[in-house]
């Protein structure tokens, strides 16, 4: 008696086209998201979770003991992102189901983004905009948009891995002091601790990965260290940052601005920041390039692909 292999289910929390998910073709069944732009809900998850080999998460999607006890049979679940805070890793691990993530695919986009918010605050790109737009324009102004240079100014980052160096090596075009912290020990004269870092930087830029040792890194006293009338922006995920204290410091002017595209609990934005003319805000799209989508999602399909063909993944979370 013949008995057909089932083929198995991958769910991608997004709808993206065909040719991203080129190494699932034959292998998989796969079940998208709302064609709309509109990413599946963690309900619609969990309704199709029963029947899942592989999930594919562009978002945040929290995988947890529910989730997990809803799924039986995943095998993978491939975060199409560098970030792993809404994996539960140890329970991954104990049940036998591989995670992946996306280690390189959004490090120069996201470090493209970095220098656009970083020009965007010491221009006063966005202030000016509006201004235009708003037909009140009607001669030159001299002194009322002027911004800073950035040659010679002090970058310090926090966090030096692969986005935090690609950072670094585009300051240095515009004549940048770099410096950095990171937790390892090095002889790099660049590298700080971070007190000395905060108190020599003009711009400070957040690069670090959310874990429970960087969960609100930068609080009260984090910031009451920082060189008066610099600059922050946080380009690593929302909860590094202590929001209310970050407000303070806008507030009292110990900071002359912000650029944030990472939020404490997104997609909420503390009220303060929305009203502040100095603050630059966008809605978490520092990887968001048609290049580096396309990237990440071939590498998360190739990494599903590979476990349900019996190979290992190219990009195991280690």
């Amino acid at each position: 008696m013949n008995h057909e292999i089932a083929t198995p289910k991958v769910l991608i929390t997004d709808s993206p086209p065909p040719e991203h998910l080129l190494p699932l073709e034959g292998i998989a069944e796969v079940i998208k998201g709302s064609p709309d732009g509109r990413l599946m809900s963690r309900e619609e998850v969990l309704q199709h979770a029963p029947d899942l080999a592989a999930i594919m998460n562009l978002g945040e999607l929290r995988v947890d003991r529910e989730l997990l006890d809803a799924a039986p049979n995943l095998k993978i679940v491939a975060n199409i992102a560098i970030g792993t805070n809404n994996l539960d890793l140890p329970l991954l691990a104990e049940r036998g189901i591989i995670a992946t993530y996306i280690p390189d695919a959004v490090v120069n986009s996201t470090a493209d983004f970095t220098m656009a918010l970083l020009l965007a605050l010491t221009r006063r790109i966005e202030s000016a905009c509006q201004y235009v737009r708003s037909g009140a324009w009607r001669a030159l102004q001299p002194e009322q948009f002027d911004g800073i240079e950035l040659a010679g100014k002090v970058l310090g980052l926090v966090g030096y891995g692969k986005i935090g160096q690609a950072v670094a090596r585009r300051a240095g075009g515009f004549d940048m002091q770099v410096i950095h912290y990171r937790r390892q020990q090095t002889d790099d004269p660049a590298r700080r601790n971070l007190d000395s870092l905060l108190a020599e930087s003009d711009i400070v830029s957040l690069h670090v990965p959310l874990t429970p040792e960087t969960e609100r890194l930068m609080n009260r006293q984090r910031f009451e260290q920082m060189k008066h009338g610099s600059l922050f922006i946080n380009m690593a995920r929302g909860r590094v940052v202590e929001e209310s204290a970050l407000v303070e410091a806008l507030r009292s002017c110990r900071l002359a601005g912000a650029g944030l595209d990472v939020f404490e609990n997104e997609p909420e934005v503390h009220p303060a920041l929305l009203e502040m003319p100095n603050v630059v805000l966008t809605p978490h799209i520092g990887g968001a390039t048609r290049e580096a989508r396309k990237r990440a999602r071939l590498l998360a399909a190739e990494n599903v692909a590979r476990l349900l063909l019996g190979d290992l993944p190219l990009t195991p979370v280690t």
